[in-house]
């Protein structure tokens, strides 16, 4: 079984040396899950068991041991390979939707300026040589798109264009999101991802964290701040929203006598070093989504040239009428055969920004409801009546804080203390009697 990154991830920030309480609190992870990874992750990467008087486990890992799971795991080499490899292939996918709309712009008008300059010689030629008259009629202008390319165009093509561009420009030095063009048409089609992929994971988290403060017993009116659904009428009245947060922190419930409910969490009250309350927000916020990271000149940019692109496709399906395609052939009859695959390219790039922008004005006005029916429950803990108050109170009866020091471990599969006392003491008694033989 390959090591969970969340765990290899908590064991790094918490400084090597782990308790199970430890990792399932940082990294919102259920308590049994964080058990079996944790002894998982010691046995593949050579970690230690550190056992105390009180019969509490702590974990204790080499600063080096993703090296030496990288080196014991193909599995985990080929995930960093192709992480690394995605990284540059999505990058490509992202530009390739941006130089497709310059290229289906290019061949549009240069397809109709092969048609224009067709015509204009098949009118000069019925003309019959009719003298200076015939030499300028038909020769009006024609229109030729102008791209300009210059250094910076090689920029678009750079996956660290962001980079150079910030270290060349300042009026821009505070998006450090800023994308370069061709990003940024992929950001107009589709958008940048969902702000709230890692909810679930921030959830846990963050409800870990107020355990932790609390020092391992909370009340439920602290927790449903973080929470979605809490229900109504008796499911409310009972907490029933607190079950999965007691299955996936092995808590239980305790009654108060004044029959009030309280949720004490031993495995997270057992911690490898002294712990220190940690920032937690209030309440666990979604954030909105966002139509595009581009900026707005690229975003007006983008929608110019997909109209330009539209506007192009249907002059071009005008002059296509006929067999012209068929009697000028090349590029001609090249564009002409893909010619709805130019004119579909073109209104999808302005229709799908369009569905998608009513679709996150419909998507916010939810996330926006849940946020404040959340900051409404942290409100009321922020204000709490008396008998909420008596919560509180009792919940602290509970609270504690195990911390395994070295001087309480009598085992570690490094060595056995224990042992190692017994040894000592033996040395110290064969000393004294060393002594009192030399004395006498």
């Amino acid at each position: 079984m390959a090591p969970n990154p969340k765990i290899m991830n908590s064991v790094e920030q918490l400084g090597y040396r782990v308790t199970v309480g430890d990792v399932a609190a940082k990294a919102g992870l259920n308590i049994n899950l964080a058990e079996r990874g944790l002894l998982a992750l010691a046995s593949d990467a050579g970690g230690h068991l550190q056992v105390a008087e009180s019969g509490e486990i702590a974990y204790l890992f080499p600063k080096n041991f993703r090296t030496i799971l990288r080196n014991k795991f193909i599995r985990l080499r080929l995930q960093e390979w192709w992480a690394k490899t995605w990284r540059v292939l999505f990058y490509l996918i992202r530009i390739s939707f941006g130089l497709l709309l310059l290229l289906s712009i290019v061949l549009i008008f240069i397809a109709i300026s092969i048609i224009f300059i067709s015509i204009s010689s098949s009118n000069d030629s019925d003309s019959g040589g009719g003298g200076n008259g015939g030499s300028n009629r038909g020769g009006g202008m024609i229109f030729m798109p102008h791209f300009w390319i210059g250094p910076d165009m090689f920029w678009f093509f750079n996956p660290g264009y962001e980079r150079h561009r910030q270290r060349r420009t300042s009026w821009n030095s505070n998006q450090s999101q800023h994308k370069n063009f061709l990003e940024a048409i992929f950001s107009f089609l589709f958008g940048d991802g969902n702000p709230n992929a890692d909810l679930e994971e921030r959830r846990w988290q963050e409800i870990g964290t107020v355990i932790r403060n609390s020092g391992g017993a909370v009340t439920a009116e602290q927790i449903a701040p973080y929470l979605d659904d809490i229900g109504t009428g008796y499911q409310r009245e009972y907490e029933d929203y607190m079950l999965p947060v007691l299955s996936r922190f092995n808590g239980r419930p305790e009654v108060s006598p004044d029959g009030e409910i309280i949720y004490h969490f031993p495995d997270l009250q057992t911690t490898a070093q002294q712990q220190h309350p940690q920032p937690v927000s209030s309440y666990l916020q979604e954030q909105p989504w966002r139509f595009s990271a581009a900026t707005s000149g690229q975003i007006m940019l983008a929608i110019g040239l997909g109209g330009v692109n539209i506007i192009g496709a249907f002059m071009l399906g005008s002059l296509l009428r006929g067999e012209i395609a068929a009697e000028i052939g090349g590029l001609v009859a090249f564009v002409a055969s893909i010619y709805w695959f130019l004119l579909g390219y073109g209104i999808g790039f302005l229709a799908i920004p369009l569905i998608r922008y009513f679709w996150i004005q419909q998507k916010n006005s939810k996330t926006a409801a849940r946020n404040q029916k959340r900051q409404q429950e942290a409100l009321a803990l922020a204000q709490p009546d008396a008998n909420l108050q008596k919560k509180l109170a009792y919940a602290q009866q509970f609270a504690a804080q195990n911390v395994i020091r070295q001087e309480d471990l009598v085992y570690t599969s490094e060595q056995d203390l224990l042992d190692q006392n017994l040894q000592r003491k033996d040395q110290i008694d064969a000393e004294w009697q060393r002594r009192l033989d030399s004395g006498s």
